[in-house]
This record gives C-alpha cells, sequence and structure tokens, in this order.
C-alpha cells in the first residue's frame, strides 16, 4: 500500500466544508479505488513535511493564491517540489499545483490576458487523441512550459492545460476532483469576484465529466512501481 502526501494549499470555503469537506479530501475520494493511505499537510498554513521521503507520492491542490506572489510557504514548497523532482518522488498538480510545478521547474505563469476560465472545458490530448471534459477555475496560467516538461494537451483558451514530467511529474490545469455539485456550489461563493457573464456561462454543469479518465490516469501514475 504507498502513501500519498497531499499539500493542501488553499481552504475550501467554510460554508461548503460539511457537505464536501477539503480540497485533500476529494482528491482522496478521486482516487478511491486505488490501494493508497493519505497524508495530509496543510502547507498554505506553514505545515509542512519533514522531507520528501515521508511518503511515496505527492498531490499538489489548487489555491485562491497565484504563483508568483511573494510568500515564503510559496518559495518553500518550490524547493520541496525540487527536491521531490531529484529524489524521483512522484508529484501531480492540479491547478495552483500544474502551475507551481511548472515555476518551480523554470516555466513561466501569469495571469491569462483572457481573464477568467470558469466553467466546464474540453481538453484534447495530444498524447492519447482522447477528448476530455473537466471543470476549470483559474486566470492563471503556465504561459512558457519548463524545459523538462512536454505538453500533453490543450483547450481552446488554455495552450498548455496538461504537462508530464519524464517518469517524475504530471499536473493538470483543471480540476478532475471536483464534482458538479461542488464546482456549482463553489461558483456561487465566488459569484462577486467573477464578470456576470462568466458567472453566468459558468454556473451550471451541462455536460459529463471524464472524472474516470483523469482518476485512472492520476492513479496509475501514482501507483506504478519505480
Amino acid at each position: 500500500m504507498k502513501t500519498i502526501g497531499i499539500l493542501i494549499t488553499g481552504h475550501t470555503p467554510d460554508q461548503l466544508l460539511p457537505d464536501h469537506g477539503n480540497y485533500a479530501d476529494m482528491f482522496a475520494a478521486l482516487l478511491g479505488e486505488f490501494d493508497f493511505t493519505f497524508r495530509y499537510y496543510t502547507v498554505v498554513d506553514g505545515e509542512f513535511p519533514d522531507g520528501v521521503s515521508d511518503a511515496d507520492g505527492w498531490m499538489v491542490t489548487g489555491s485562491k493564491h497565484g504563483v508568483y506572489e511573494e510568500l515564503d510557504w510559496i518559495r518553500r514548497l518550490e524547493r520541496f517540489i525540487r527536491d521531490a523532482h531529484a529524489a524521483k518522488v512522484p508529484m501531480v498538480g492540479i491547478c495552483f499545483g500544474h502551475q507551481v510545478m511548472a515555476k518551480a521547474m523554470g516555466g513561466t505563469v501569469e495571469k491569462f490576458e483572457g481573464g477568467w476560465t470558469v466553467g466546464t472545458r474540453t481538453y484534447t490530448r495530444f498524447d492519447t487523441g482522447a477528448v476530455q471534459t473537466a471543470l476549470a477555475f483559474h486566470q492563471d496560467q503556465v504561459i512558457t512550459p519548463p524545459p523538462s516538461a512536454q505538453v500533453l494537451g490543450e483547450s481552446d483558451n488554455c495552450r498548455i492545460a496538461v504537462l508530464r514530467y519524464g517518469d517524475w511529474g504530471l499536473s493538470y490545469q483543471p480540476h478532475p476532483e471536483f464534482t458538479p455539485t461542488f464546482f456549482e456550489e463553489l461558483t456561487e461563493t465566488q459569484r462577486r469576484i467573477l464578470p456576470e457573464p462568466v458567472y453566468q456561462a459558468a454556473r451550471k454543469v451541462t455536460q459529463p465529466l471524464s472524472t474516470q479518465d483523469f482518476s485512472q490516469e492520476i492513479g496509475a501514475f501514482l501507483a506504478r512501481p519505480r
């Protein structure tokens, strides 16, 4: 049984916690069919593992923060990511996790000039040819991938949506861990920060999601022998 450490980089809105849990709970549910145990570390509050060998693999969650913010915990997380890479301890990042992995490894992350990306999005995979649907909620994007990363997927307004770092890392801009109900409730809590046309277009999830596809890919990546 492998232990997966989940690095929590943001807090679920308080009003959604009783029904949905925190972001780490959502990842644990996403990977529920795999033989994993999970440890949670709230790195956004300064709670870090002692080292990268404290787990057999790592996941990095989403966050309201931007990776370019000058916050001590973000710089410390970047160092942790580079240490995990050097030690070949596998890592998966989602949204902010996707972005901070890219920045730590030499990529560029910026606020997207096209504004918010919120709602159900379709992603084309270059590696498999698959077309997948997932929920997105972000302003920032990876603009330039790290030299060590391969771009595996894009959407119509996110050119670098899936990155693969050889056998070590895998990251996604969308949120495969979000259920439609959680996303709709989250969108309501964040309505004040969203432009009205973005909110109206995104507030309801009307398409089937490729949750199982993402679950299988992430779980198999973390579970395979190295």
